[in-house]
């Protein structure tokens, strides 16, 4: 039993259940068990924090760079430390780059960085999500317009060949993409989520039912909800399936608006940081404004990081603290296939483990692993 560790804090939530007075037994990076205090070996190692609760590594699925380095405008190993190491000081274990359309070569060079960033033994950079540029010109947001396009097969099945084992999540605009496009991104294992899209309801419910996995960033660059025009929104309401990421800073979402998807969506609704950095460079020049990002006066990305939107769906949102807890873990890494090594404190998942304070008085999270 020595080789084992013993963590202990009042509280444990294991992504189902609340536990009290248990410790988490870990060892090469596995959850080996989760027992009673009482039940403990006296020799074993024991990591002790008061007034914390241990939940499951948060999973941050769309972030764009970290510390000045916007990854698109900084392809490199370097701009993917900045960015685990932001991540995991938000709770985050793990984190997936995004890049905004942009030219085809920065999107290849970015999969190159994350390549070489592995074969480094660089960790928490779980591959790479491309948001467009096969996206709705009408919905694109702060996206640039002039690079915005409707692909054909070959220029799909080339840009899934590079990106092979790097590239996991496309976002794209369902009426810019036909079935057989999203089916060949899933033939690469890829996810595709529907996202800056001017869909009609009936579009996105046939898009949604031929596959496609999950929504970028509900209510934002989509068709809303409207009593006569359901839009993107409504479909994801209705659909029994499809999943949907949402941005919790107040900014891009009301915290109202957070709460009644949470409502109606239930464990298909999960939390992103959407968080940019500041850059002069490139097509994308954020600029901090508070506490979010503008690039030439349009509301261009969150400040977040994944702790803070834990912190905001309970404080502002009135979700209840375990499925926020769910929404920041466990429903990302089912949404990526991962949830049956992480998301959960469980034996034989990963030892990668978040510290929370119980009150919310202090502002940090803690990675465990």
């Amino acid at each position: 039993m020595a080789a084992y560790k013993a963590i202990i804090t009042g509280k444990v939530f294991t992504g189902n259940d609340w536990l009290h007075n248990h410790a988490v037994l870990t060892s090469a990076g596995k959850i080996k068990d989760v027992i009673p205090v009482a039940e403990l070996p006296v020799d074993v190692e024991k990591e002790v924090f008061v007034n914390s609760i241990l939940a499951p590594a948060f999973i941050d699925l769309q972030i764009y760079g970290a510390d000045e380095k916007l990854f698109a405008v900084y392809p490199d190993v370097d701009a993917l430390h900045a960015l685990n190491n932001y991540c995991t000081q938000g709770g985050a274990a793990f984190c997936m780059p995004t890049i905004a359309t942009n030219k085809l070569s920065v999107f290849y060079t970015c999969m190159d960085a994350v390549r070489l960033y592995w074969q480094q033994g660089g960790k928490g950079i779980a591959g790479l999500h491309a948001e467009g540029p096969w996206i709705s010109k009408a919905k694109r947001g702060a996206h640039i317009e002039s690079l915005i396009y409707s692909p054909t097969i070959k220029e799909v099945k080339d840009f899934l060949e590079y990106g092979k084992d790097v590239l996991k999540i496309i976002t794209l605009a369902p009426e810019t993409c036909n079935k057989d496009i999203v089916n060949l991104i899933h033939d690469f294992g890829v996810k595709v989520f529907a996202g800056h899209s001017n869909a009609d309801y009936e579009t996105a419910m046939q898009a949604f039912d031929d596959g496609i996995d999950a929504v970028t960033h509900l209510y934002n660059a989509m068709s809303p909800l409207q009593h006569r025009n359901p839009g993107l929104v409504g479909a994801a309401f209705n659909h029994k399936k499809v999943m949907a990421s949402i941005i919790a800073d107040g900014y891009h979402v009301d915290y109202a608006a957070i709460s009644i998807a949470h409502k109606i969506m239930g464990n298909r609704l999960f939390a992103i940081t959407d968080a940019v950095t500041g850059t002069t460079e490139g097509y994308y020049k954020h600029k901090l404004e508070g506490d979010r990002y503008t690039a030439d006066n349009i509301l261009s990305g969150s400040a977040l990081n994944m702790y803070k939107a834990y912190k905001n769906l309970v404080v502002h949102a009135g979700i209840d603290m375990a499925d926020a807890l769910r929404m920041c873990s466990l429903y990302p890494a089912q949404v990526m296939q991962m949830d049956d090594v992480y998301g959960k404190i469980a034996k034989g998942y990963s030892s990668n483990m978040v510290l929370v304070p119980q009150d919310f008085e202090n502002a940090e999270a803690q990675l465990l692993n």
